[in-house]
């Protein structure tokens, strides 16, 4: 270790910061268009998703309706104009902000049929894409998209799994591409639900039911249906001319005020395939026949009418019966002549007469199930003309007891994991492996009294947890902590706060987490020391360079407590931008060289990885230069020295006065010169205390071991005399 007079010290320091200091502001603002990333007009880009050159004209509407779209027509040839997509910003229909704490907003558009037909970055303000990334890698992951489904389920990364369509990630960028692909896929599932494109279907599914085959009691009429076995739409002439108000057959067959009340239809309907139902109805005979007569997975619904003729005669014309369907999940059919039985008779005791009885078999490929609700759904017309007519439709609802059909339990899909959940389980191994690493360095603090007097042990399995914390922490994980995340903070804590969006990485959660622990227990050491990897990668770099005899220099005191000052004023600089503008703070936080030697892995422009190799071959001659005087995430985190509840690190009374062992063994010049640890400056290496615990390096345990040697050799020699 060298010393140098002041002067020349002092040349040598500003001679070298001079330098970084100029790089470091000419990279910052000449990479200013690389942050900036004005909006984007989408007009050209709908344009270039859709060529002009396959249509004679084409036409985007306004921006209009509830979610926001555009839609495009195309006219062809024959000057018929027909919809051929439709296009929408991903922030009018999902606003879900990224890693910067802002949404990025990109134009998607979709065909008709909810094909994508292009995604496009409109804006974003991610600081990891702008710094490191060129935006031709976003581009290109948007383009993935293309030929893509609205009703597809889309994942980016992890494991591929059956029902779901893998894209590819981007390197650097995880968390940004994960939110950028939820925005697309909500904001399109939005648009394609409000253009009918798919439908808001049931989450819960029914599997198919099966109806009890032996399950039969005797009843009569009224015992059936006043348990619900059998069902009634009942409609007087008041309701169906209410129904036909405001319509062109507003008064056409409108009953008088005397035939108000009377009955205009009156159908009874049930599933005839229920041996209850259909046994009581048909008897033996017609109900085994009826039975014998069905396909596997058919039923049988049999309709009882009376007034309004539920068959009409269309059926007659045309096969099919237009005046009824059946409803069931959103789904509708109607019955064919060929589905059709007249019925001659009903042999149930107390049956009202009919005079129209019907059975509809509802064939396979209708998928009815019954065990799932259905409705009867009766449409009633008025003729407003020769040919013209107008139709209102009433509906009587159909449940099936339980005591006739098995119903199987209901299937729920697996939930939908939000953002959030996705990037947790995707980073579960990390998060595991991140808190072992963090208990074992909390158990190393509390027995480091234990520790340190195994000073081989303790050195080793330092360097060990170094090694970890930066190919594992810092290289594999990205898990270096930056200032910009304090002002990100504060910036949510000033506005609407909100901790998804610092949920969204896990590492860096936890990291901030046991930094703020760490912090109230021991002060900013046990993050400086132990779990910064640009920290770690300095100390190991400086220890192989003591190892193979490389000279170091030490600034003499008066020097290096000035220079501490840089840091807090770098700090308060970044705050003060910050306030005025995140994005600009962002840039000048750049100070750290925490993106390029970790995120980025020093693929970069060349300004970034020279003004970090500076500040790695310095770190050489002199162990954790950056630590010590610029960085101003450690001027960060030493504010909390003031609410540190313990105070580990042990001292004597000689400590400073006389002896200053310790002071000049600490490679960052943490203690001062009257032997009082700086706690501020301090990153918990435990040096100090190896010294402190070895009576062969500590001056005052030296003395005291003589001393004692001393007192026993006087006492041996008063024994012989004695």
């Amino acid at each position: 270790m060298f010393t140098f007079p002041v002067k020349n010290v002092l040349k040598k320091v500003l001679s070298l910061l001079g330098p970084i200091c100029m790089l470091f502001f000419t990279m910052t603002f000449p990479a200013q268009a690389l942050f900036v990333s004005p909006p984007k007009d989408p007009m050209p880009l709908i344009k270039e998703i859709f060529p002009s050159h396959t249509l004679i004209s084409e036409k985007v509407s306004a921006k209009e309706g509830e979610p926001l779209l555009w839609t495009i027509y195309g006219e062809q040839e024959n000057q018929d104009k027909k919809i051929l997509g439709y296009a929408f910003e991903t922030n009018d229909l999902a606003r879900i902000p990224a890693y910067s704490g802002e949404p990025v907003n990109m134009l998607v558009a979709i065909d008709t049929n909810g094909v994508y037909l292009g995604a496009k970055v409109l804006e974003h303000h991610e600081p990891i894409i702008l710094a490191g990334i060129p935006e031709s890698k976003l581009h290109a992951f948007t383009a993935q998209y293309d030929g893509l489904n609205v009703r597809d389920r889309l994942k980016v990364g992890g494991k591929v799994t059956d029902g779901v369509v893998h894209i590819d990630g981007l390197s650097g960028a995880t968390v940004t591409v994960m939110v950028m692909n939820v925005g697309i896929v909500k904001a399109a599932t939005i648009a394609a639900r409000s253009l009918g494109i798919i439908s808001a279907s049931q989450e819960v599914i029914q599997p198919m039911s099966t109806i009890y085959p032996d399950v039969f009691e005797k009843y009569n009429w009224q015992t059936l249906v006043g348990d619900g076995s059998i069902r009634k739409l009942y409609l007087n002439r008041a309701t169906v001319d209410e129904a036909f108000v405001t319509t062109d057959a507003e008064h056409i067959d409108e009953a008088k005020p005397s035939e108000k009340q009377d009955m205009f239809a009156e159908v009874y309907f049930a599933q005839a395939d229920i041996p209850t139902v259909g046994r009581n109805l048909l008897g033996d005979s017609e109900y085994e026949w009826l039975m014998s007569s069905l396909k596997e997975n058919e039923q049988a619904i049999i309709m009882l009418g009376n007034g309004y003729s539920f068959k009409g005669s269309g059926y007659v014309r045309g096969g099919i019966f237009d005046r009824i369907q059946i409803l069931q999940n959103d789904e509708a059919f109607a019955f064919r002549d060929l589905d059709h039985t007249r019925v001659t008779d009903i042999y149930i005791d107390n049956a009202p007469s009919f005079k129209e009885m019907a059975l509809f078999i509802v064939r396979e490929h209708h998928e009815f199930n019954p065990g799932v609700d259905w409705q009867v759904e009766l449409l009633v017309r008025r003729q407003t003309g020769p040919v013209d007519s107008v139709f209102t439709s009433f509906k009587g609802d159909y449940h099936t007891l339980d005591k006739y059909v098995d119903r199987p339990a209901l299937i729920y899909p697996a939930p939908e994991l939000s953002l959030t959940q996705q990037v947790w389980q995707e980073k579960n191994v990390e998060v595991i492996v991140l808190i072992i690493l963090l208990v074992i360095v909390v158990m190393s603090l509390f027995f480091q009294d234990i520790l340190v007097r195994h000073p081989t042990f303790m050195h080793n399995f330092r360097h060990l947890f170094l090694i970890i914390t930066v190919v594992f922490i810092g290289w594999s994980w990205g898990g270096q902590l930056s200032v910009v995340n304090v002002f990100t903070f504060l910036q949510a804590f000033m506005s609407d706060f909100s901790w998804d969006l610092f949920l969204l990485d896990p590492v860096i959660f936890i990291l901030w987490g046991a930094a703020a622990v760490t912090m109230i227990l021991w002060g900013r050491a046990v993050y400086c020391g132990w779990l910064c990897p640009f920290g770690a990668l300095q100390e190991l770099m400086n220890i192989f360079a003591r190892y193979i005899k490389i000279p170091q220099f030490e600034l003499p005191w008066a020097v290096h407590e000035r220079l501490w000052a840089i840091k807090y004023l770098i700090l308060l600089a970044l705050f003060a931008l910050s306030m005025e503008s995140l994005a600009l703070a962002e840039q000048f936080a750049e100070i750290e060289p925490f993106k390029t030697t970790f995120l980025l892995k020093f693929d970069r422009e060349w300004p970034f990885v020279l003004y970090a190799s500076i500040l790695l071959i310095i770190n050489i001659f002199n162990r954790k230069f950056f630590c010590r005087y610029l960085c101003p995430l450690g001027a960060a985190l030493s504010t909390s020295n003031s609410v540190r509840l313990f105070s580990w690190l042990r001292r004597r009374p000689e400590c400073g006065q006389p002896c200053k062992t310790c002071a000049k063994e600490c490679e960052i010049q943490a203690i001062d010169p009257d032997g009082v640890i700086n706690m501020r400056e301090c990153h918990y290496c435990l040096d100090c205390q190896v010294t402190y615990f070895n009576d062969e390096k500590c001056p005052p345990l030296k003395k005291l071991a003589r001393k004692k040697a001393k007192y026993k050799e006087a006492a041996i020699n008063v024994k012989e005399v004695a």
